[in-house]
């Protein structure tokens, strides 16, 4: 074999360049090899199943209570008093304890109907559970029959956390509630609660769908509170029980 390549007048850069295109071309053809199984593990009338639950979900969570109550209740449309929100904190501070108990009632009831058909429906699919929870929220924040401009989605994630994880969902409640308590600030509670879930995702080391799960519902909790994040910072957001 020696022999053979000095023969050629191969010199070691001849064996390096030789091992790179060895390595080059084994390289592109796992990769190949990957993405053809990935490929072939596609289930079109999978993705299509998850398609209509997250549609479903989706409109179900477009049903928004706050706003249906200030209309039928008191003639009104919530997001143009106090925050602007179309939640139960802003139902309450406006139109009354009864108010805020139906919006509560509400949002909890859609949440529950989404997430409890899909369990039952999908019991051996978590993963359809969690897009069926990001359906429910994304409606309830963006809903369609509202020109896309609806609540903050802590309820409704609260609920679709708890069927994906209740004893997270607990602790999470929990963490909000203690928050609330102290500091009197219902964003704050509902922001610490969020971020909590992610960081029990990543102590119990759970799978990763779920993680992105949590992650997902706690980045758009974030997002849905970035104004409460800037009076909090600057000291004007509303405490509980304080009237302005």
């Amino acid at each position: 074999m020696a022999e053979d390549f000095a023969e050629q007048n191969l010199t070691p850069l001849h064996f390096s360049a030789i091992d790179c295109e060895k390595t080059r071309n084994l390289s592109l053809k796992w990769g190949r090899t990957i993405m053809a199984q990935w490929l072939a593990a596609l289930d079109m009338s999978s993705i299509i199943t998850q398609l209509i639950i997250m549609a479903v979900a989706y409109l179900i969570g477009s049903i928004n209570t706050a706003i249906i109550v200030g209309k039928l209740k008191s003639n009104i449309d919530i997001r143009e008093h106090g925050s602007g929100n179309a939640g139960m904190t802003n139902a309450m501070r406006t139109m009354g304890k009864t108010s805020g108990i139906l919006v509560l009632l509400g949002d909890v009831l859609k949440a529950v109907i989404v997430m409890t058909v899909t369990l039952v429906i999908f019991r051996d699919e978590p993963t359809y559970l969690y897009i069926a929870g990001a359906g429910a929220v994304l409606g309830h924040n963006f809903p369609i029959y509202f020109g896309f401009k609806g609540g903050k989605g802590v309820l409704v994630s609260l609920v679709a956390i708890m069927f994906a994880h209740p004893i997270i969902g607990l602790a999470a409640l929990v963490i909000s509630l203690v928050t609330m308590v102290i500091w009197r600030y219902v964003s704050l509670g509902s922001i610490v609660g969020a971020i909590s879930t992610v960081a029990f995702a990543f102590m119990l080391e759970l799978d990763g769908y779920l993680i992105a799960y949590f992650l997902f519902l706690a980045v758009l909790c974030l997002k849905m509170h970035s104004s409460n994040v800037v009076r909090l910072i600057n000291g004007e957001e509303n405490k509980i029980g304080v009237k302005k």
